[in-house]
């Protein structure tokens, strides 16, 4: 659509479609926090994209609607191509050729999975759940080597997230974040010269961060001590992409792009040229793509759009909130805000999605059937819907 004047696109409320929550590893604490900083920044609808486990989406739901903000419901998967893994296509992973991350929007969390699809999303959370057990085993086993023995292991650390997060033990698997904040935690708790020691020991050679700055030395600890060819490095269990393209549908999603661009230099072949990746996509069976502009600039991010849009996709932009640092929920550009073309075109696509998670949970097509070919609902009749549906949580 993408045809209202400058001052109507400045007057569209905040939404957001990807905020990873906890027990994910998240900016927030807690859902409440998550939800009340959406209601004091103007957001009308937020979308909860967690990895791994979904239970805490009834208490998202619950929250979100009490505070007038309509709850939109997706997931994040870490998938593999084999042939593009095999002829060393980096996609939107940077670091490893033929990952691709894929996302499900507008799914139905709280519906009876069907039995192929419990099959999957137990394959993930176990394949999760044991290489976080083994992460944990080997950076502690390492962490004493080099004098600092500090009694943690995966169900320690688990403990601490539920805690943290108000959630059942039960909801957390693990990501490689908590594991490096853990740590952070317990050297933290050192004086400066004995933690500065301890990781000189462990990086065979000095920090080269403020020790004392808990996020900073958390990257440090991810990127020295848990990536591959580091002591506590356990290769990552992607799913195929097949298989999370299935259970996206069987969820009742959209399945969808997480568009990295120019949030890497050089950018990633497999996204170098927009009109391409758009195509790529579309034969893919994917018409839906998301931009997470606070790594990106915004000519990036506008080329991304026209290119999706032109395709016949719809595209959202999101946030991911995937670190302490607490940034607005209002999507921003590295060089400053969006466009407006860009504000309109994700408002567009997030009104599709509320639209498509509300006919579908009620029998009726939406965005995607479940083949996830395209239905015969036209964008301009699920825009004016999901709008609709948006401004009713108000």
């Amino acid at each position: 659509m993408l045809s209202q004047a400058s001052g109507e696109t400045q007057a569209l409320p905040v939404v957001n479609t990807h905020v990873h929550f906890p027990p994910n590893f998240s900016a927030f604490a807690t859902v409440a926090e998550a939800v009340s900083a959406a209601t004091n920044q103007g957001a009308r609808a937020i979308g909860i994209s967690n990895f791994f486990d979904q239970q805490v989406y009834a208490a998202f739901a619950e929250q979100a609607r009490a505070a007038g903000v309509r709850p939109l419901y997706g997931l994040e998967f870490i998938t593999l191509i084999d042939e593009l893994a095999a002829a060393g296509v980096r996609i939107n992973d940077p670091a490893n050729p033929g990952r691709m991350y894929l996302c499900g929007k507008g799914i139905a969390p709280f519906k009876q999975k069907a039995t192929a699809a419990a099959a999957i999303a137990t394959q993930i959370r176990a394949g999760n759940d044991e290489r976080a057990a083994r992460m944990v085993a080997q950076l502690a086993a390492w962490f004493a080597e080099c004098g600092l023995d500090t009694g943690l292991n995966a169900d320690v650390i688990a403990a601490k997230v539920a805690d943290r997060a108000g959630v059942r033990l039960s909801w957390v698997s693990l990501q490689e974040r908590h594991v490096a904040m853990a740590f952070q935690e317990e050297l933290a708790a050192l004086a400066q010269s004995e933690r500065e020691d301890v990781l000189e020991r462990a990086y065979g050679g000095p920090s080269e961060v403020d020790t004392a700055d808990a996020v900073a030395l958390q990257g440090e600890l991810r990127s020295r001590l848990i990536k591959a060819g580091t002591p506590g490095f356990v290769p990552e269990v992607p799913l195929s992409f097949a298989d999370a393209y299935a259970y996206v549908l069987a969820m009742d999603g959209i399945p969808t792009y997480p568009t990295l661009a120019d949030g890497v230099d050089p950018v990633c072949p497999f996204e170098a040229s927009p009109t391409e990746l758009a195509g790529q996509l579309r034969r893919r069976g994917i018409h839906a793509a998301e931009l997470i502009p606070n790594r990106n600039t915004s000519t990036a991010v506008d080329a991304y759009i026209r290119a999706f849009t032109a395709a016949g996709m719809i595209v959202m932009g999101g946030t991911e909130h995937n670190t302490l640092d607490k940034i607005p929920l209002d999507v921003a550009c590295t060089d400053g805000p969006v466009s407006d073309y860009a504000r309109l075109a994700f408002w567009e696509g997030t009104c599709v999605v509320a639209a498509h998670q509300h006919l579908v949970a009620g029998g009726r097509p939406g965005f995607v059937v479940g083949s996830g070919a395209r239905s015969e609902v036209g964008v301009a009749e699920l825009i004016e819907l999901g709008a609709q549906l948006i401004k009713e949580e108000q």
